[in-house]
């Protein structure tokens, strides 16, 4: 890509080129204990304003009252969040959950568990009915500090990440994320490592975020059947294992309370799940903002 190229494409094309973690080069490096591949689970716990912006349909075209979809995506904060939550503790898997804060007056219960469980937050916006794209830069700054804010106050501690809605994101994102004090993005892939982007308010670490390894994309976006996807975890963990035996490796794991907490969905990815956990000796099952300190050597 030309410079030139990259100006046009990304803000002011200061980003480029990204720069790994484990710098200079690829050269040997761990994570803690000595382990070569990090593994984090992030799971969307999302609420959508009924007939605004785009939705997540399990039955595309259903006519206005979509009472339908409205309690497909409902069905994931009472009963499918509890229960892939529960899976992935009882497996011994941290959890990292991709928090629209609007569920903080939705569905209270599933966030108790998930801070029962040690679980870190991650700001994923205010509804999944949002997206960056159509907002001023005033306006994006005004929401990014508005979910920061409500999580703040209901948790404590402001978040260090951050994923946008939709993954999408204006020529602004970058540098107002810096801006307004997040440390870290998920929603790319430059790489099997994470990666530095240089913004106008400082570093913004990338904790590589698969867009495959997605059951939002997988098994609703191509139809993918429960037992493939599954096998997709599968593959991807022992092929970045395998590779992670040179160089220090990150792999991700996105699915979502409404997709992968039904009952026949979560059996093959609780199966895929507990394939991953039995090389637990191996690998170092982490949230993302374990990994940030791990590189930055600073507590969260």
């Amino acid at each position: 890509m030309k410079e030139e190229d990259a100006s046009d494409r990304v803000g002011e094309g200061r980003i480029w080129p990204p720069r790994n973690a484990f710098a200079p080069g690829r050269e040997p490096g761990a994570w803690p204990d000595g382990k070569r591949l990090a593994v984090y689970v992030a799971v969307g716990v999302e609420d959508y304003v009924a007939g605004r912006g785009v939705t997540e349909d399990i039955l595309p075209d259903v006519p206005a009252p979509d009472l339908v979809n409205q309690s497909w995506r409902a069905y994931g904060l009472r009963v499918g969040g509890p229960r892939l939550l529960d899976r992935l503790h009882k497996l011994g898997v941290p959890i990292t959950i991709l928090l629209n804060t609007a569920v903080y007056d939705s569905a209270r219960p599933l966030l108790e568990q998930a801070r029962r469980f040690g679980a870190e937050i991650v700001a994923h916006g205010e509804f999944n009915s949002d997206a960056l794209d159509s907002m001023s830069r005033g306006e994006e700054k005004a929401y990014l500090q508005k979910v920061a804010e409500r999580i703040l106050r209901e948790e404590g501690r402001a978040p260090l990440g951050w994923s946008s809605p939709w993954l999408t994101h204006t020529r602004d994102t970058l540098d107002l994320l810096t801006e307004c004090g997040y440390r870290y993005l998920l929603g790319l892939r430059f790489d099997d490592q994470p990666v530095w982007l240089e913004t106008g308010h400082g570093p913004l670490l990338t904790v590589p975020y698969s867009v495959e390894i997605n059951d939002s994309s997988a098994m609703i976006g191509r139809n993918v059947s429960a037992q493939e996807f599954a096998d997709r975890i599968v593959d991807e963990f022992d092929e970045q294992l395998s590779a992670s035996a040179d160089t220090p490796l990150v792999m991700s794991i996105i699915l979502h309370s409404f997709i992968s907490g039904v009952p026949f969905r979560l059996h093959h990815v609780g199966r895929a799940i507990e394939h991953l956990s039995q090389q637990k000796d191996a690998v170092w099952f982490a949230r993302p903002c374990d990994i940030y300190a791990h590189l930055t050597g600073r507590d969260f």
